[in-house]
C-alpha cells in the first residue's frame, strides 16, 4: 500500500510554492496590470481572504460547544475555577516573561541606533486604545446575541462558561443540554475536516498573495528591528516554551514542537490566533493527549488573552523607535512598557494587525512618537505570521502544563508519533465516501 502524504505536508508543500510564487511576482510583475489585476489582487486575493473566512466560520461555533463540553466535562465548578486561575495566571506569566525578554535583546542588539530614515514616515493614525479599565467591563457581554455576531471572543467566553455552569446546576435538563453539546461538537470537528481538505490551495493563495505585495526585499532597510523580533521569537519558542514544557508539564519538547507542526503552518498562513482555534484545539486533543475537558477551555481562553508574540514586538518596536528618533527611556519608563503590553495583551483580538493598535497605546504611556510606527509597518505582515506562531505555541504549551496538574494528559498519546495525524483522523471520513 502505497505512503499516502499527510495533509500538514501538502500545506507545507503550498506555502512554499506559494512564497516562491509571490516572491517572483513581487520581483518581476508589479508593473504588469494584468498579473496585478487578475492574479495578486483578483483571484490570489478571493481565494485567501475565502479560506480565511472559512476558518473563521468555524470558530464561534466550535468555541461555543467545545467549551460547554469542556467546563461540563470538568463538572466541579470549584476545579473549573482553579483551571481557569491557573491559566490566567500561566498566560500572564509567559507574556511578561516575553516582553521582559525582548526589551533586553533590544537593548543588547540596539536596532535603529543607525536608521537615517526617520523622516520618510507613512502617515499612520490609529484607531483609539480602549482604556484599560473598558477592556475588563466589556468582558461582561451587554448583549450576548451582539457578542455573538460579533465575534468578540472574551465575551462569548464568559457567557458560555456563565451558561455551562448554569448547565451543571441544573441537573437532568442541563446533562441533556450537554449530551446534545457534545453531539453538535463532534458535527464541528466534521466541518473542521471538511475546510481542512482544501487548506493547501487556501495557504498557497495567501503566501503568493502576501509575498508578492510583500516581497522578501522590503526586509532589507529594517534588518536590525525585523533580526531582534526574530531572536527574541526564537529565544521564546525553542527556550521559554521548551523549558516549561520539560520542566512543568514533564514532556519531552522536540517531541512537542514536532507535533505543533500543523497548527503552526495554519498560524504562519492565516496570521490569526483565532483562526487557527479549531486546528490547534485538534491538536492538542489528538496529537498531544491532552482532554477535552482541559483543551476546549484553555486553548479557546488562551488565543484570546494570551499573546507572546505581540508582547515581544512591541518591546522591540519600542527599544528601536526610541533609538530612531534618539530618546532616553528611563528604567520606570520599561517598567511601564512591561505592565503595559502584559495587560494590553489580553484586550488584544486574535486577529492580524492588531498589534500595531495596541503598540501606539504602549507609546503614548512612554511619550514615543506614535508616527514612528510607519517605520515598521512593511514588515508587519511577515512578522505577524511569525508572532501568531509563538502565540498558539504559547496556548498549547500553558494546555499541556494544566493538564499535567488536573492529570488530564495521556502519554500514550503524545508518545506515539503517528497518533493524531491527519490522514489517521479522517479514516473513517474518507472510508464512509468508498
Amino acid at each position: 500500500m502505497p505512503h499516502k502524504t499527510t495533509i500538514t505536508t501538502k500545506i507545507l508543500i503550498a506555502m512554499v510554492i506559494g512564497l516562491l510564487s509571490g516572491s517572483l511576482i513581487n520581483a518581476f510583475g508589479q508593473d504588469v496590470a494584468v498579473i496585478q489585476t487578475y492574479l495578486v489582487n483578483g483571484l490570489f486575493y478571493i481565494i485567501g481572504a475565502a479560506f480565511v473566512n472559512a476558518l473563521k466560520m468555524l470558530v464561534v461555533p466550535l468555541v461555543t460547544f467545545s467549551l460547554i463540553c469542556g467546563v461540563c466535562g470538568i463538572g466541579d465548578v470549584s476545579v473549573l475555577g482553579r483551571v481557569g486561575i491557573k491559566a490566567l495566571g500561566l498566560f500572564i506569566l509567559t507574556t511578561a516573561i516575553a516582553i521582559t525578554l525582548a526589551l533586553g535583546v533590544a537593548a543588547l542588539i540596539g536596532p535603529g541606533k543607525d536608521f537615517a530614515n526617520a523622516q520618510s514616515l507613512s502617515d499612520f493614525t490609529p484607531p483609539p486604545a480602549p482604556p484599560i479599565t473598558e477592556v475588563f467591563i466589556n468582558i461582561v457581554p451587554g448583549n450576548p446575541v451582539q457578542a455573538f455576531a460579533e465575534g468578540n471572543m472574551l465575551q462569548i467566553i464568559f457567557f458560555v462558561i456563565v451558561f455551562a455552569i448554569a448547565m451543571l446546576m441544573t441537573g437532568d435538563v442541563g446533562r441533556q443540554l450537554a449530551q446534545s453539546a457534545e453531539k453538535l461538537n463532534e458535527v464541528m470537528m466534521k466541518v473542521v475536516t471538511l475546510v481542512m481538505d482544501f487548506a493547501p490551495i487556501g495557504v498557497f493563495f495567501l503566501m503568493a498573495r502576501t509575498f508578492s505585495e510583500q516581497g522578501i526585499g522590503l526586509v532589507m532597510p529594517m534588518i536590525g528591528y525585523f533580526s531582534a523580533v526574530i531572536v527574541c521569537l526564537l529565544l521564546h519558542f525553542f527556550g521559554t516554551f521548551s523549558l516549561l514544557i520539560a520542566l512543568m508539564a514533564k514532556l519531552n519538547p522536540v517531541m512537542f514542537i514536532q507535533k505543533m507542526r500543523s497548527a503552526h503552518i495554519f498560524a504562519f498562513s492565516t496570521a490569526s490566533s483565532n483562526a487557527t482555534i479549531p486546528i490547534n484545539l485538534q491538536v492538542a486533543e489528538k496529537r498531544l493527549g491532552v482532554d477535552n475537558s482541559i483543551a476546549a477551555f484553555t486553548i479557546p481562553l488562551g488565543a484570546t488573552i494570551n499573546m507572546d508574540g505581540t508582547a515581544i514586538m512591541q518591546g522591540v518596536a519600542t527599544v528601536f523607535i526610541a533609538n530612531v528618533y534618539a530618546i532616553d527611556l528611563s528604567l520606570s519608563q520599561y517598567v511601564i512598557v512591561i505592565g503595559m503590553a502584559t495587560l494590553a495583551s489580553i484586550g488584544t483580538a486574535g486577529v492580524p494587525g492588531v498589534g500595531l493598535i495596541m503598540l501606539a497605546m504602549v507609546f503614548n504611556q512612554v511619550g514615543l512618537p506614535v508616527e514612528g510606527i510607519g517605520l515598521i509597518m512593511g514588515v508587519d505582515r511577515v512578522l505577524d505570521m511569525l508572532r501568531t506562531v509563538l502565540n498558539v505555541t504559547g496556548d498549547a504549551t500553558v494546555t499541556c502544563i494544566i493538564a499535567r496538574g488536573e492529570n488530564a494528559l495521556d502519554d500514550s498519546i503524545f508518545n506515539d508519533p503517528e497518533a493524531g495525524s491527519v490522514t489517521e483522523i479522517e479514516l473513517p471520513h474518507k472510508k464512509a465516501r468508498l
